[in-house]
């Protein structure tokens, strides 16, 4: 029986009774010479030593393993390239998952800012609301520079073009069961914001600007509803 050994990476043939390649030696000393001899004879007949191999062929042979050689490095440098890309795009994805957390941080910090803003112009108006005077009857400029104080700076022409379309800015105007700035439809609605819904024309604005926002979104939104249904 023979089994292979490699010589500087070559595989070759040896017997099981040789020990060093290119050296039939180690031939067990004990037992039968005839028998050694029978056993040396068989193995080293089957034996290819690369010394045996065409000057050619061992060149094609170094040829092969250089190639084996070099397509084992192609592979681990193409596994350690993919690996880097791979990094590489884990670390952008991880950029650009900050870049958009800031941003939508941002974002939220302005519209924080901007409802802060708003607050404190509803505030403001409401203060400026709390010091109108009551009076017996208000001019229809009385009532505009009420409503400058209450309505949005954006919005007040949308709610001037309504009011003036619904009531030529006459407080005490009526149309049937619609009453006020606003034609409120019945007057007693505007209730809600004040019992002096009648006389006050401050509690009919509230009230038209209140009604406006919930039901358009706005008094411009009221405004282009009213343009295509002359009501609104």
């Amino acid at each position: 029986m023979s089994s292979r050994i490699s010589v500087r990476g070559f595989a070759v043939a040896s017997a099981t009774a040789v020990t060093t390649v290119g050296a039939v030696v180690g031939v067990a000393a004990a037992g039968p010479a005839a028998a050694s001899n029978d056993n040396f004879e068989a193995t080293a007949a089957d034996a290819t030593l690369l010394a045996d191999i065409p000057a050619g062929q061992q060149a094609q042979v170094q040829t092969a393993s250089l190639t084996q050689q070099a397509d084992a490095q192609s592979a681990q440098a193409s596994a350690a390239a993919k690996k880097s890309a791979e990094e590489a795009a884990r670390l952008r994805a991880a950029q650009d998952a900050k870049a958009k957390k800031n941003a939508a941080d941002k974002d939220k910090a302005s519209k924080d800012a901007k409802a802060r803003d708003l607050e404190t112009q509803a505030a403001s108006r409401s203060a400026s609301r709390s010091t109108f005077q009551v009076q017996s009857s208000y001019s229809v400029s009385d009532v505009q520079a009420i409503a400058r104080q209450i309505i949005p700076a954006d919005q007040f022409q949308c709610f001037s073009n309504i009011v003036d379309n619904e009531s030529s800015w006459n407080y005490r105007a009526t149309n049937g069961s619609a009453y006020g700035l606003v034609q409120a439809l019945p007057g007693s609605k505007m209730s809600s914001v004040g019992g002096d819904w009648q006389t006050n024309p401050a509690t009919q604005i509230k009230w038209g600007l209140n009604y406006m926002n919930e039901r358009y979104g706005s008094p411009c939104g009221a405004w282009s509803f009213w343009q295509a249904h002359d009501s609104y």
